[in-house]
């Protein structure tokens, strides 16, 4: 063969060969390209559940297989817990058997319905008797607990079972818990109820091995209140309350939204989705991502980086003709407006029956098992029996008579839960930090409190209106959404000490913006856990001085200032 033949060859085998495989179903096929898709291949999460009880809760944790214990258990809302006494270096270092504690965190799904009294009860009971009295509220509106022994899940699934909660796929690449609005069918002001279609998104999908193998997690968020209560920015799919001018209220669908190493922020499709077309809908997004979500890689699995490559309109091309069978009407013209009313929901608001709801804040989502019984009897006291809670790590009482407000906010005012609480004890949030999760470097919890009971002697008497959001997350992944907070701090080692990368000026649509943004990175900024206080002051007094008037008029926001402030300004 000459040259000229071998340059011929060359080219045109390269020009018929097939391009390596990125794991998405309906193109590659199903053949798993790394670990995490052979043993979901090999068998269901789903599965794993009787597993558990019929051997796992009777041999211990020593008798579970790897792929169970940090694996599948994960569809049942169980991760192992960090191990006591490992400190931050070794959180990158040591595989997960070697971080790994004999206990368990347990979420409990929630998928933003309201829980009534005798739910709460259950909660507190199970955190009474099998988590040390652990219960966070996360901001994704579950209930989170610690120190889960494995003999003892049995008996806490039944007791949740008994009162209508559980813990399917609360964790792993599943369709995690929803965040909803905590107010649907309760708020004067609320465009539409979304009660009945996440109701039947929980009926028809969760639970259901169609779904339960996605490339990775995949979020939800629905609500229909004007304030933009689910951080809808920041999900794989949400369907948002509008009013279409000739269709009436619906849905706005937002698709490809997730921070962590990669943020990106959701993009709408341009579609008007009816209360009658919003299952279908919800089932059409999570198809798509299951049979084209890129599977190779998990750094890469998520939908957003398929709604990146893809784009908007061939997104919706193929939902609607692969998926769907049917066009749908085109979306209005403009973004939702930007929030109406408090998105935390904190404080006292009309419910459409006449009576009240009354948001508290408690530090961080901390709560516990004996607070929880508490706010099931002093709501029942107030003649409520519904509680709710929010995707800010906030809880709601509804159903209050006007008369019996007054004695309800001071009764779990005593509790640390404050219906009209200081700007930072109400804008900060934390992820679960160093002390449980495996994950990360830093603590939060803790911190955050200190933090927050710091900075109201430092800033006590200053008004800050809106109040700045206070963001604190263990590790890089951003599950307390650094990088949508006015300060938000990502916990890393900083010469040795944990300390925080620092995020400023981010924020959604929720927080008084037109649009949503990312933070702003302060280049060569490093704030120590010991230094925080100091410099969330002194950041705060900067704009708080420099402060002036937008274009329309008003007061800068905190991300308004941040987008125009010096770099020196910031540090």
């Amino acid at each position: 063969m000459t040259t000229t033949d071998e340059t011929i060859a060359a080219k045109t085998a390269t020009a018929v060969k097939k391009p390596a495989s990125r794991g998405q179903w309906a193109v590659d096929g199903r053949a798993p390209l790394n670990g995490n898709e052979e043993f979901k291949q090999a068998d269901d999460g789903l599965n794993v559940r009787q597993r558990i009880i019929d051997t796992y809760s009777k041999q211990g944790i020593d008798s579970i297989p790897s792929d169970d214990l940090h694996g599948r258990m994960r569809w049942w809302g169980l991760y192992t817990q960090r191990k006591q006494g490992i400190d931050a270096q070794q959180t990158s270092k040591l595989a997960a058997d070697a971080l790994s504690d004999k206990y368990f965190m347990m979420r409990i799904r929630i998928d933003g319905r309201i829980l009534t009294t005798e739910q709460v009860r259950a909660i507190a009971g199970i955190s009474r008797d099998f988590a040390r009295g652990t219960a966070d509220i996360t901001d994704r509106q579950n209930i989170q607990l610690h120190w889960v022994e494995i003999e003892n899940v049995p008996e806490i699934w039944r007791r949740l079972d008994e009162v209508g909660l559980d813990s399917v796929e609360a964790c792993g690449d599943t369709p995690r818990g929803f965040l909803g609005s905590p107010v649907a069918g309760v708020a004067a002001n609320e465009i539409i109820d979304t009660a009945p279609v996440a109701d039947e998104i929980k009926r028809r999908f969760l639970g259901n091995p169609k779904y339960s193998n996605l490339p990775r997690k995949f979020k939800t968020a629905i609500t229909g209140h004007p304030s933009l209560d689910v951080v809808h920015e920041i999900n794989d799919i949400s369907l948002v309350g509008v009013r279409h001018p000739d269709l009436g209220p619906g849905y706005d669908l937002w698709v490809g939204g997730g921070l962590s190493t990669t943020p990106r922020l959701a993009e709408r499709i341009g579609v008007f989705v009816s209360e009658a077309d919003a299952a279908d809908v919800w089932e059409g997004v999570i198809s798509i991502f299951r049979d084209y979500g890129f599977r190779k890689q998990r750094t890469k699995a998520r939908l957003k980086f398929l709604l990146a490559e893809w784009g908007v309109d061939k997104f919706r091309q193929v939902l609607e003709d692969e998926y769907l069978g049917r066009k749908l009407p085109d979306g209005p013209a403009a973004t939702p407006d930007p929030s109406a009313g408090p998105y935390d929901h904190v404080g006292i608001h009309d419910q459409k029956d006449g009576r009240k709801y009354v948001g508290f804040a408690p530090t961080v989502g901390r709560v516990s098992g004996d607070v929880l019984f508490q706010v099931a009897e002093h709501a029942e006291a107030a003649g409520s029996k519904r509680v709710a809670l929010t995707p800010h790590q906030k809880i709601l009482v509804l159903d209050v008579d006007e008369a019996a407000v007054d004695s309800l906010v001071r009764e779990l005012g005593e509790l640390g839960l404050q219906a009209n609480p200081s700007p930072f004890r109400r804008a900060t949030m934390a992820c679960t930090g160093i002390e449980y999760c495996k994950l990360a470097f830093v603590e939060t919890k803790g911190l955050a409190a200190r933090t927050v009971d710091e900075l109201e002697q430092r800033l006590d008497g200053v008004a800050i209106e809106p109040p700045i959001s206070l963001n604190i997350n263990g590790c890089p992944n951003s599950c307390a959404r650094i990088q949508v907070a006015d300060i938000g701090l990502k916990g890393q080692l900083v010469g040795g000490e944990f300390g925080f990368q620092v995020h400023l000026g981010g924020g959604l649509a929720s927080r008084d913006r037109a649009e949503a943004g990312l933070g702003r990175t302060v280049r060569g900024l490093k704030v120590t856990a010991d230094d925080l206080p100091e410099y969330v002051e002194r950041v705060t007094r900067t704009f708080l001085d420099q402060r002036s008037n937008n274009a329309a008029g008003n007061p800068e926001t905190f991300s308004e200032w941040v987008a125009r402030a010096e770099e020196d300004d910031l540090k």
